[in-house]
C-alpha cells in the first residue's frame, strides 16, 4: 500500500521546528510528504519549504477544507494527517503504516484510551478531554452499526484514511470544521474498518490552540 503523510499547519513553526527533523528521520516510510497550510503569518511556510516540504495554500478557510485539500493532493492508497505542533511523538506516525497493512481502513491515534495520556490527565478537572468522551458516547449511540467497538477520541485530528474509505463517506461540506466528528460518524454507519490506538499528548510549544472549546463544541453539536 501507498501511504502519503499530511501536515496540517497554521501558524506552527516552534511545532515544525521540533518535529520536521523528526520526520525526515522516517521519511523513507511514505511514499509522499507535503503540508497543508491555512494561511500562517509566523514563518511557517518558509520553514518548511527551506525543508523541502512541498506545502499547498489552502484558498478555504477551515479544518475541513484542509482535510478535503489533503485528500485532493493525495496521489497515493491512504494518508495521514498530523498537525506539526509539537505535543505527539513522531515516531507514532509510522504505526498507521502497520494498521493499514493489517486492512484496517480508518485510523485515530487516541489520547483516550488505555495506555494512552491526555494533556489534562495531571489536572484534577478534565473539561476537553470529558467532553470528548461524552461526545463519543453519543456519536456511538447514535450511528453504531451491529457490534462495532466505541472510538473514544472522536476529535484528534492524527488519524489515517484510505482514499476508498474516504469517498464512501462522502464528506462534501467544506465551510465548517466538524471533520473529525463527521468521519467518526460515517465510518459507524458504513462500518468501515477502524481501530484506535494510543499516544501520548503533551503540552503545545506555542501559541494557543486553534479550537477554542465552547464555540467548537457547539458547532459540533449542531452537525449532529
Amino acid at each position: 500500500m501507498k501511504i502519503s503523510l499530511c501536515l496540517l499547519t497554521f501558524n506552527e513553526l516552534a511545532g515544525c521546528k521540533n518535529d520536521i527533523p523528526q520526520i525526515k528521520k522516517i521519511a523513507t516510510r511514505f511514499d509522499e510528504i507535503y503540508a497543508i497550510d491555512g494561511g500562517s503569518k509566523d514563518g511557517t511556510v518558509e520553514y518548511l519549504k527551506k525543508e523541502n516540504i512541498t506545502t499547498h495554500i489552502q484558498l478555504e478557510k477551515g479544518l475541513n477544507a484542509a482535510v478535503h485539500y489533503g485528500l485532493e493532493k493525495c496521489t497515493t492508497d491512504a494518508i495521514i494527517f498530523f498537525h506539526p505542533k509539537g505535543t505527539v511523538p513522531v515516531s507514532d506516525i509510522i504505526k498507521f503504516n502497520i494498521l493499514f497493512e493489517k486492512g484496517f481502513e480508518f485510523i485515530i491515534a487516541s489520547r483516550n484510551i488505555k495506555k494512552a495520556r491526555n494533556e489534562e490527565d495531571d489536572k484534577i478537572f478534565r473539561p476537553r478531554k470529558w467532553a470528548v468522551k461524552a461526545l463519543a458516547i453519543f456519536a456511538f449511540i447514535l450511528f453504531k452499526k451491529n457490534k462495532q467497538k466505541i472510538i473514544w477520541d472522536v476529535l484528534h485530528g492524527f488519524r489515517g484514511i484510505t482514499k476508498n474509505a474516504y469517498a464512501k463517506m462522502h464528506l462534501i461540506d467544506k465551510e465548517l470544521m466538524t471533520i473529525d466528528i463527521e468521519m467518526i460518524s460515517r465510518a459507524y454507519k458504513l462500518k468501515i474498518q477502524s481501530i484506535e490506538f494510543p499516544t501520548t499528548e503533551s503540552f503545545r510549544l506555542e501559541g494557543k490552540t486553534h479550537f477554542k472549546a465552547i464555540p467548537t463544541g457547539f458547532k459540533i453539536l449542531g452537525y449532529i
